[in-house]
Formats: C-alpha cells, sequence, structure tokens
C-alpha cells in the first residue's frame, strides 16, 4: 500500500517500514521501494546537496498504491468508491494531491503541525497543479485532535503516524474525533507494524540508486511499550544525513488498536494481512482481511474501520 517501518514492502523476516511522526514532519513509511537518480544534474548526491524530504519520498513513499488500498477497501465495504479523502498527519499531502489527480470528483483535505513541511510539499507538489485539480486540494495547519472539517467518506492515518499517541486515552480520544469526523458510512484506514524484531534495537540499510536509506530501531522499553526511531540517509563520498527523521513512539498492538477503535465508536474494523511471496518468502505486496496473522519477524497490516456495518440487503421475494 504505501507504507512500511520502511525498506520494501512488509517483510516477513526483517521489519522496514517508517512512519510519520503524528502532526510532523513528511510521512514515515513505503510499501515498496522506489528507484532514486543517482546523479542530479550532473552531481551525485552527497548530504551538502540533498533534500531530505526528497530523499524520503524516494526511498519510502508510494502514493499511489495507498490510494489504490483506499479504492479496494471502498469497493469491499461499500460496494462504490469514495470521492472525499481527510489526511492525518499528512506531512507534505503528497497522498492528498494522488487522490485529487486520480478522478475529477476526488477531494482532500490534510491536516498537519509542521508549516515548513506543508510549504514544502506546496512548492513540490501542488503549485504548479491546473486549477482544476488544485482547487480540490485543501491542506490545514492544524492539530488532528482538534480541527474541524465538513465530514468526509475517509480519513487515514498512514506510516504508524497515530503511534505518537502514546497513552491509551489519547488514542481513544484520536479515533473519537476521527469517528465524528466521518460520514455515517465512512472509512477510517490506518497501518500498524509489529513481530519479533520490533521489539529489538536494529539498524537495517537499504540501497538505493544514488544513496543508502538507514531505519535505525534505536530505543524499545518492553516495560512502556515507547520505541524510538530514527531514519538516515547515507551517500557514496562518505557522508551522512544523520536522523533526518526522528519518531517516538508507543507499539502499539493490533488488538489494542482494534478495543480502542471499538470504544471509540466504531462498529467493527478488519485487519488486512500481506500474503507471502513463495520465492523471497517476505511480503507480496497483497493484503486480504484475515482473522489470523503469521508469528513471523516483521509485518505490516492495514486496519480499515467502520462507522456503521453495512445495511443487510433486503431477500428477493
Amino acid at each position: 500500500m504505501a507504507r512500511t517501518p520502511n525498506s520494501t514492502s512488509r517483510a516477513k523476516t526483517t521489519k522496514s517500514r517508517s512512519a510519520a511522526s503524528a502532526n510532523s514532519t513528511t510521512k514515515g513509511a513505503g510499501a515498496k521501494p522506489k528507484a532514486a537518480r543517482a546523479k542530479r544534474a550532473g552531481v551525485w548526491r552527497t548530504a551538502a546537496n540533498s533534500d531530505k524530504h526528497e530523499l524520503y519520498e524516494l526511498a519510502v513513499q508510494e502514493v499511489v498504491a495507498e490510494c489504490d488500498f483506499i479504492d479496494k477497501a471502498w469497493k469491499s465495504k461499500r460496494g462504490r468508491l469514495a470521492t472525499t479523502l481527510r489526511e492525518d498527519f499528512c506531512g507534505t499531502a503528497k497522498a492528498c494531491t494522488e487522490w485529487a489527480r486520480r478522478r475529477p470528483t476526488n477531494h482532500a483535505i490534510g491536516v498537519d503541525l509542521d508549516r515548513s513541511v506543508i510549504l514544502w510539499g506546496e512548492h513540490r507538489h501542488r503549485a504548479h497543479l491546473p486549477a482544476s485539480i488544485s482547487s480540490r486540494i485543501t491542506v490545514l495547519e492544524a492539530n488532528v485532535l482538534e480541527v474541524e472539517t465538513p465530514k468526509v467518506e475517509t480519513i487515514v492515518a498512514m506510516n504508524f503516524s497515530y503511534f505518537i499517541f502514546k497513552e491509551r486515552a489519547m488514542l481513544v480520544r484520536y479515533f473519537r474525533r476521527v469517528f465524528e469526523s466521518l460520514a455515517d458510512d465512512g472509512l477510517f484506514i490506518c497501518d500498524a507494524y509489529g513481530g519479533s524484531e520490533s521489539h529489538s534495537e536494529v539498524e537495517e540499510e537499504r540501497s538505493l540508486d544514488g544513496f543508502t536509506y538507514v531505519w535505525d530501531q534505536n530505543v524499545y522499553n518492553p516495560i512502556s511499550g515507547d520505541v524510538v526511531n530514527h531514519i538516515h540517509f547515507r551517500f557514496p563520498d562518505g557522508s551522512e544525513m544523520k536522523r533526518a527523521f526522528t519518531y517516538r513512539w508507543r507499539l502499539w498492538s493490533l488488538p489494542e488498536i482494534q478495543d480502542a477503535l471499538r470504544e471509540a465508536g466504531f462498529a467493527q474494523t478488519t485487519v488486512y494481512w500481506e500474503g507471502t511471496d513463495s520465492k523471497s518468502n517476505g511480503g507480496n505486496g497483497i493484503f486480504k482481511p484475515s482473522t489470523r496473522g503469521e508469528a513471523c519477524a516483521g509485518w505490516i497490516a492495514y486496519l480499515v474501520a467502520e462507522k456503521r456495518k453495512p445495511r443487510a440487503k433486503a431477500a428477493k421475494k
């Protein structure tokens, strides 16, 4: 879909996906690696001449797959496609841009606290769009716990961004705000990661064309569940952009997340589990509804929470 504690599409043996720090900067993890350009205008990438947001998008984001999943969930749950989307913790709001581009009926709202990243995304993604598309994108500098927006069909919190809420009461409070902001048949879509390696303090590298992406699980506290994760970028000349992004989260489990969603008022939640590639034994990028997952070293899952259950179809006479 688009997000992994950060490297490839969800790995079953080594976890690799990062995420956006809530109401923060750039979103954090991409489902599938993307080739980055080794040179920019004839100049090799170095820490001095590189932009961390550009590197982040090259390394981890895949907003097309993310929007594909949203369409898939709506077709499955409601038998149609949605038109309105709110992207919480949106960072550069690249997903909002893709959503508005996708269909002329689509409208998107992005919400994030970091003004500098919102402006970066405006310059990079939205400034040169035709008015027919840009007019259907609104990006707000606001707190997701307080923002007031028109009700929308879909709200997403991707790249584990909501993990910034470390206390259960705060997590439920956020989910309730989402519930209140959704249309009556709306869907809330988020992701989660876990597995035995998610509890380890390890560093994982992934080589791209022109730089190396590093996912650093720097701290894990088994008593509180708190984690501190960093993203570093390393370059062929030996230079490094250290701690380009830092995420201070609580590592929530799938049962805990589902319980909190239920308490917030959602009628039901479906977990989408990733299948396994028979050749690589890694994730195959295909997420299907499941009630049982594998006890693998690293996994990524998506959750689709329904504000109300679908109405039962009337029996044919």
